[in-house]
């Protein structure tokens, strides 16, 4: 259980740079700038392409998800329980979480959504066998 947690937290970390990266690193005109912009005390922002609102919408979706999963997660460690169904449920939910990020990036109606659930059901899964 503990990899899971880890491989959640580093994706976590991936997530939490992506929107600033897509604010600072977006190509066209003006990166340049935009580099020095963010080097500096970043008092005016670049304005966040569609894209890197995405990104910061499904950076807030984790930072809703991520305190239930590591509840039960640690819960589970806690416990010492080594159950398989538990750490498929919390691959089920790293898993989804990862294709969550490019799916909701894409901006293809529905996908996101889907993955979404069935993130939750990994979560389901973790839950159910701690009662």
């Amino acid at each position: 259980m503990v990899i899971v947690i880890f491989a959640v937290l580093t994706l976590f970390v991936v997530q939490t740079f992506l929107p600033s990266s897509i604010r600072y690193l977006s190509g066209g005109p003006g990166t340049g700038k935009r580099l020095l912009t963010a080097l500096g005390p970043r008092d005016e922002q670049p304005q966040l392409t569609h894209i890197g609102e995405r990104a910061q919408r499904a950076l807030t979706n984790m930072q809703e998800a991520l305190p239930v999963f590591l509840t039960l997660a640690l819960l589970h460690v806690f416990r010492n329980a080594q159950d398989l169904h538990a750490i498929h449920g919390a691959w089920i939910f790293f898993l989804a979480r990862l294709v969550y990020v490019p799916a909701y990036l894409s901006g293809v109606i529905g996908v996101r959504s889907v993955v979404w659930g069935i993130s939750w059901v990994g979560l389901v899964i973790m839950l159910a066998l701690l009662v």
